[in-house]
């Protein structure tokens, strides 16, 4: 009785793949599902008819099914799953007494060896899989184990630009203008970490309303701590400042932030700071400058600086809270002001204020694909006490670098840059990394002006915004490919020689390290060929696309790479992968029918940016893969307002599309995942890495994460699996020799050994880390590690409110 329901669950199983993998044949696919489906379903056919060739068949079935899958993937445990778990735990079953006993012809001697005997074959067949599996559990072909090495006195305070190091305070978002996110500090150090416990826990008290708050709602904010104060912003840009030993709140400021789910993200990444105490105003100052900058120093000495998402730069009293009714006009400047082509929620502001000693300069954030006519992202360089404007930079206009006159206005649709810019005040130099032009997958109707910058990392002077170089990092972009990062700037070898460099990480994987005295290449460049034909009547692709020598972009995509939790949703994933247009590279062009961009627009790298240790010259980081559907669909001619999708166009992982109303295409990008809500790209989808900048070598690469917490099918999965998860936020690193992250998506903190990448301590997170922790000396003597653990709506972490600070008992 029992070997007749195992055949027929074997014949439905067998069935069922044999119909998926006709499909998936039909549409180009790999037709082994199909032979695995017809093993299934005659195995099936003779154990209902309790014959014990049913077994045998089956155990060929199997034994052809694993070395397909050893052929395909080799020795990568995570993709032997949908491949073989199911047929492997239904054979296991199969081979157990309580079914062999029931067979009308078993052999005498079940374990007897020959080739009649289909119940030693399937148990043998089992029994090497199970030893194969053993073997491929303790081994992952991804990992590269080894040390970075130690090359100078980890004991350096000051870094070759003139900037101190971050110690006993964390003075910038990235920790100092230079953006490396490092600490010398080595009170916590690889020794002693294991010890680090909860020292306090803080909650904002800011939390999504779903019905008024964007459905990405994210707490990304890396505090600062400087003169006693750690400072910071919340999701609404309430700005908070709190005791750093303790956790206890000194002040809180709330702009009134106007709520609108329109917005396409609702966060605020940081805080700046200034301090003017001993400002003296220039000598060729008027008297009425003088008195000026003298009320606003009076006023508010030191100062926080921010900005909130509906377009407001303010300032406050950093010892009181109070608003500074010197700067701007009653302590806001309006950053509206002279924009045109304002539709509702386009302009935002999200990454803190770049701020220098006389300045703060910061771009935008515009709606990716809301409309095809958007405000400018022009750059402007504001006084840093009276938040008067000094000067602009539009990529559309870049030598007038004037403030607007009366009655003009900014130059709408120019490229924008909205992550955190770096700066080199003694080489009097601003960076800033620009993004794409809107629409992203669209462009016939850029002019050459776009063109000119479109991802274009640029140094402008502090002192007038003139632009000084720029390098471009990708032709004409068609896929969502914006600088992301804060670029980050320290010293490195160039033929022998120390150079100041900047290394700009971008969301394809390059890792670019340029001069950043005139940009010109450290490691070595190369254009590659690409393909240039579309169906998009008028646009010009480019021929090449340049690629550093140092780059964590990921091998071309292929059917095998396609994973799911069972053997069906991979066909799924399989089937789609040979639907879709997909050229082999990280370019191939959007289409009315349909492209697999590889990496995706989420990017290898994107906000969290790289931590380096610029004494030792590593790079820590953080790189994720996941691959990404993309369709244009055609407006109807003579009618650019038309909605393709319905409803708003706010699009997101939970819409249809981007509307990009007023264009000719409306435009859906979405995750290439299964209908298990599975990545269809095989785990790891996020990795942690240690490169020796000496050499552009990688010393060691893991898998960073687990998949503990992550809804399959709507269910949590239970078991913290490491399969190297997306990791969205950015690596601080220490003197101490331990770096930390709290940005993958299982909650949790983690800090590993910055020169072999082993994971040394973690604890769990109240909510999603996607942030980038911190860290400070305490009044106290005691050194802080602090991040932000709100979770990230479009991601789906758990949300929350809180600011952790851990320290050593």
């Amino acid at each position: 009785m029992m070997s007749r329901i195992g055949g027929f669950i074997t014949a439905l199983l067998g069935l069922a793949i044999l119909w998926y993998g006709v499909k998936l044949a039909q549409a180009g696919g790999s037709p082994f599902y199909v032979f695995m489906g017809l093993g299934l379903l005659v195995s099936g056919g003779l154990l209902i008819g309790r014959r014990q060739t049913g077994l045998l068949v089956y155990s060929l079935t199997l034994a052809v099914t694993f070395i397909w899958t050893l052929y395909e993937v080799g020795f990568d445990k995570w993709q032997w799953i949908p491949r073989g778990a199911l047929v492997i735990f239904l054979g296991l079953l199969l081979s157990l007494p309580f079914v062999t006993n029931s067979l009308r012809d078993r052999p005498n001697k079940l374990w007897a060896p020959g080739l009649g005997n289909g119940v030693f074959a399937l148990r043998a067949v089992v029994a090497v899989i199970a030893v194969l599996g053993i073997i491929a559990w303790f081994y992952d072909p991804l990992s590269i184990t080894g040390k970075l090495a130690k090359t100078a006195s980890a004991d350096a305070a000051t870094d070759p630009s003139g900037t101190p190091y971050p110690t006993d305070d964390w003075t910038a978002y990235g920790g100092t203008n230079l953006g490396q996110r490092y600490s010398a500090l080595t009170d916590v150090n690889v020794a002693n970490v294991k010890g680090l416990k909860v020292a306090w826990e803080h909650h904002t008290g800011d939390l999504r309303k779903a019905d008024q708050d964007s459905s990405e709602y994210t707490f990304e904010a890396t505090p600062i701590k400087v003169d006693g104060g750690l400072y910071f912003c919340t999701p609404h840009n309430v700005i908070q400042s709190l005791e750093p030993e303790t956790g206890k709140v000194r002040w809180s400021f709330d702009p009134m932030m106007k709520r609108d789910p329109f917005y396409q993200h609702q966060t605020c990444r940081g805080v700046s700071w200034n301090d003017s105490t001993a400002y003296a105003a220039p000598a060729d100052s008027t008297p009425d400058q003088q008195a000026a900058e003298a009320a606003a120093v009076a006023e508010c000495p030191r100062r926080i600086l921010a900005s909130t998402v509906d377009a407001r730069l303010f300032a406050l009293n950093a010892d009181t809270g109070a608003l500074c009714k010197t700067f701007g006009t009653d302590g806001y400047v309006d950053l509206m002001e002279g924009m045109i082509d304002t539709n509702r929620a386009t302009y935002q502001q999200t990454s803190a204020p770049l701020v220098t000693k006389d300045l703060i300069i910061l771009g935008s954030a515009i709606a990716d694909n809301y409309y095809e006519n958007n405000p400018s992202g022009v750059i402007r360089a504001f006084d840093v006490r009276t938040g008067k404007i000094v000067w602009k930079f539009d990529a559309s206009k870049p030598n007038d670098t004037a403030p607007l006159a009366p009655g003009q206005h900014y130059e709408p649709n120019s490229v924008v840059a909205w992550t955190q810019f770096a700066a080199d005040e003694k080489l009097g130099l601003a960076y800033i990394p620009f993004g794409n032009a809107s629409p992203d997958q669209v462009g016939i109707s850029r002019t050459p002006e776009q063109e000119a910058f479109v991802d274009a990392l640029v140094a402008l002077d502090l002192r007038t915004g003139h632009l000084k170089w720029k390098f471009q990092t990708s032709h004409h972009d068609l896929w969502d490919r914006d600088n992301p990062s804060q670029p980050v700037l320290l010293n490195l070898p160039k033929n022998g020689v120390d150079t100041p460099a900047i290394i700009i990480p971008t969301k394809i994987g390059n890792l670019w390290v340029l001069d950043r005295t005139n940009g010109q290449p450290i490691l070595p460049i190369s254009e590659v060929p690409v393909k240039t034909n579309t169906d998009i009547a008028g646009e010009k692709l480019s021929p090449t696309q340049p690629m550093s020598s140092l780059n964590f972009t990921p091998a071309a995509l292929r059917e095998a790479d396609m994973w799911g939790a069972t053997p069906f949703d991979q066909m799924a994933c399989r089937t789609t992968y040979n639907q879709y247009r997909y050229d082999g590279n990280p370019w191939t062009p959007p289409t009315t029918t349909g492209s697999l961009v590889w990496p995706g627009n989420i990017g290898v790298f994107n906000w969290g940016s790289i931590a380096v240790d610029p004494v030792n010259k590593w790079l820590i980081g953080t790189p994720q893969y996941l691959a990404y559907l993309y369709q244009l669909y055609p407006r109807p001619a003579g009618d650019l307002n038309k909605r393709v999708f319905g409803g708003d166009n706010s699009g997101g992982e939970s819409k249809p599309g981007n509307e990009n109303l007023g264009g000719p295409y409306a435009v859906s990008i979405q995750h290439f995942r299964s209908a298990l809500a599975a990545p269809c790209n095989a785990p790891a989808w996020g990795v942690r890495v240690g490169v020796d900048l000496t050499t552009g070598k990688t010393a060691w690469k893991y898998r960073n994460g687990t998949v503990a917490g992550q809804k399959f099918a709507g269910v949590k999965f239970p078991i913290p699996f490491e399969m190297g998860m997306l990791a969205h936020g950015g690596t601080l690193t220490t003197a101490g020799g331990v770096a930390f992250t709290a940005a993958a998506l299982d909650d949790a903190i983690r800090g590993y050994d910055m020169q072999t990448g082993e994971v040394l301590w973690k604890m769990a997170l109240p909510a999603g880390g996607q942030a980038t922790p911190m860290t400070y000396r305490g009044k106290d003597g005691k050194q802080y590690i602090v991040v932000a653990a709100g979770g990230h709506g479009s991601l789906g972490t758990t949300p929350g409110d809180s600011v952790i600070a851990y320290t050593l008992n």
